[in-house]
């Protein structure tokens, strides 16, 4: 996982602003989208993986995965969150 030093230095690429550690609601919704195979990145691609993390914007539209227990800070590999539902 992601350490909370390293969280504590991350910043989203695209706004500087704050990320933190998505939750299980976040994860499950987004895992739920992988496997229904309608999750794409900003770039485009279709998500094909489940993700084992994700790092989310402060403002919650986007979600950087975490692969390996790396953060991707990349900003066509950012995940838009408005494409999934995630329960309250």
């Amino acid at each position: 996982m992601v350490s909370k030093e390293l969280l504590d230095i991350l910043v989203c690429p695209e706004r500087r602003t704050p990320l933190f550690l998505a939750d299980e609601r976040i994860l499950a919704a987004v895992n739920r989208a992988v496997a229904e195979g309608r999750l794409k990145n900003r770039a485009g691609d279709r998500v094909e993986k489940p993700l084992e993390a994700g790092l989310v914007r402060d403002d919650r539209a986007v979600l950087y995965p975490v692969i390996d227990g790396i953060p991707i800070m990349l900003i066509d590999e950012a995940i838009p969150l408005d494409q999934v539902e995630i329960e309250a």
